[in-house]
């Protein structure tokens, strides 16, 4: 999962709804700049639906892993551009010309991907699309916060983060109702280039962020954008607490320096802002290293892993984790003030660990269970289709799906009961129409399984207990860990390890699923976990309705676990 969030509490919502109702344009403002984050999920989330038809029309595709890999995680790589290029068009250009960029790379994006003639045209378009998203995932939330009532600011930012993970939910409700139209995938990639255009066009009819202009030295501008959000008896006093908070930041900026590598030194060097590193790097990349990624990336694939071998099918069952992880984030807002950041990651890590163990159980039974190979069956189809690994295996009688698939051969069911002895043939496009028009199904990826369903159902319980906690607590925990002159710097250096961790981890999923096979593969996530929620436990402390002062405390003298601490610190707050 990528992307921030603000907290907001019950009343701050309701606020936000009267106040809205009452002065519509900020609502307007406000979803004009989250369509970036629809954009921003859908686009991570359709390449998963579009994989399975992009395999079928292009050989290279299907047959080299590392392409499918390439294809899936260059819109992380190029997110990684686009946030540090994002962050000096903001300053430098402005938060409106940042999106409205942001909205042309998306719209040129998805027409090169749409119009694609060969994998290398999907990956130039992928890496297009990943500027879009790395520019709108800093951006949107900023000019939300920025063009915003303060009272109401948590409230209308995390509707961003909610709009990101129903991109997501609408990636494959998108894939779903294009899989049996002609051109498929086309259509599943070139559909992101309409909320492009719907934001581009409602962008240039909408201001300037007003602290933006202030900066910048256009105060009658920013006066007038402010008469438009606030009644009228509000507007000066706003314009003056702008003024404070501007000159405060210059003020800090006059210290800390302007220049990125002076920012990134002056943190390092500073043991407070060191230690807030340490957990805020430790929670983005624990976030990416649950496999969270390879679920939202791969997620029709996995269930393909499981068992079901129609795309159709994969994609509608698909529906079910990324559903959850909208519903997650909802749940998220009710019960991160109540209950902590820090409780709410240890309880979501143990949740995973659990998830990812047994998922990785179920598919080490599914592969001993898999329907074993009929040399009868195979030769059925004739001796010169016929798996060439499988005919020359001096153990070819205890063959079985999982073998036939792991020596990059295909496994055609036989008949209706998919789960009786089948055929080992050749993965290729021709005999999988051989094999289909005989009413039989095609296995190229996991095998006929009847502990499939419950993998699916797995797959949901880990996207439940992952996204109220490890989803959007990392974010939280890194907007209020550093001390206020380095919270820019500190939380950008923690998102690009998340956003390189992402890289990491969706560049070498597939890769691991054949090397370790898929329990291997989710049984090495659920270390990674363990080895997260060691970290976390050690140290992160709880920031839950902690001044900045009262961190910069506990940082200070180096956080240790409640029951690792002496009695004599135990006043020292952090939780357990």
């Amino acid at each position: 999962m990528e992307g921030g969030h603000t907290k907001a509490d019950k009343t701050e919502f309701t606020e936000c709804w009267r106040t809205v109702w009452k002065t519509p344009y900020i609502m307007r403002l406000a979803l004009s700049a989250g369509i970036g984050g629809l954009l921003f999920g859908y686009d991570t989330g359709v390449i998963s639906g579009a994989l399975l038809y992009i395999r079928e029309d292009f050989e290279d595709v299907d047959k080299k892993t590392w392409l499918q890999e390439t294809i899936v995680s260059m819109a992380v790589a190029g997110a990684i551009i686009g946030a540090a290029v994002g962050g000096w068009i903001n300053d430098r250009f402005g938060r409106k010309i940042s999106l409205l960029v942001a909205d042309a790379l998306f719209f040129i994006g998805a027409i090169v991907m749409a119009a694609a003639v060969a994998p290398w045209m999907l990956i130039i378009g992928r890496i297009l699309v990943g500027f879009g998203v790395g520019m709108a995932s800093m951006t949107s939330p900023l000019y939300i916060s920025e063009a915003s009532p303060a009272r109401i600011r948590g409230a209308l930012v995390s509707t961003n983060g909610f709009l990101i993970t129903g991109g997501q939910f609408l990636s494959y409700l998108i894939n779903l109702a294009f899989t049996h139209a002609p051109g498929t995938w086309r259509w599943m990639l070139g559909v992101a280039g309409l909320p492009a255009l719907v934001q581009f066009i409602l962008m240039i009819f909408l201001p300037e962020s007003p602290r933006w202009l202030y900066r910048k030295g256009k105060v009658d501008e920013a006066r007038s954008i402010l008469a438009k959000i606030y009644p009228a008896d509000e507007v000066e006093n706003e314009l003056r607490a702008l003024q404070e908070s501007v000159e405060a930041e210059k003020a800090e900026e006059s210290i800390v320096g302007e220049n990125i590598i002076d920012k990134v030194k002056g943190a390092w060097s500073t043991p407070v802002v060191r230690r807030g590193l340490y957990a805020g790097i430790t929670v983005q990349v624990a976030q990416q290293f649950v496999g969270i990624n390879t679920v939202m990336y791969y997620s029709p694939t996995i269930v393909q892993l499981a068992g079901f071998a129609s795309n159709k099918t994969a994609l509608a069952l698909s529906l079910i984790t990324s559903g959850l992880n909208a519903v997650g984030s909802l749940v998220s807002m009710a019960f991160v003030d109540r209950y902590g950041r820090r409780r709410l990651m240890i309880i979501s890590l143990f949740g995973i660990i659990t998830c990812l163990v047994v998922l990785s159980a179920l598919f080490w039974q599914a592969s001993i269970h898999a329907p074993p190979v009929s040399k009868l069956e195979s030769n059925h189809f004739g001796g010169n289709v016929t798996c060439s690994a499988y005919v020359s295996a001096p153990d070819a009688a205890s063959w079985n799906c999982m073998s036939c698939i792991n020596a990059d051969c295909a496994f055609c069911a036989a008949g209706p009961d998919k789960y009786q002895p089948g055929a080992c043939l050749v993965s290729d496009k021709g005999i999988r129409s051989m094999c289909r028009g005989e009413r039989r199904t095609w296995f190229e990826r996991g095998c006929p399984s009847k502990f499939g369903i419950f993998a699916v159902l797995l797959l949901g319980l880990y996207i439940i207990s992952f996204s109220p906690g490890m989803g959007t607590a990392p974010w939280i925990v890194n907007s209020e860990i550093y001390p206020l002159r380095y919270r820019g710097t500190g939380g950008g250096i923690a998102a690009v390890a998340n956003w390189c961790s992402n890289l990491v981890v969706s560049e070498t999923f597939l890769t691991m699923t054949e090397s370790l096979g898929s329990a291997g593969t989710f049984l090495l996530f659920a270390g990674f976990s363990l080895v997260g929620l060691i970290a976390i436990y050690f140290l992160v402390p709880e920031t839950k309705g902690l001044p900045i002062e009262e961190v910069e405390k506990i940082l200070q003298e180096g956080y240790k676990p409640k029951a690792f601490r002496r009695k004599r610190n135990s006043k020292v707050d952090g939780s357990s």
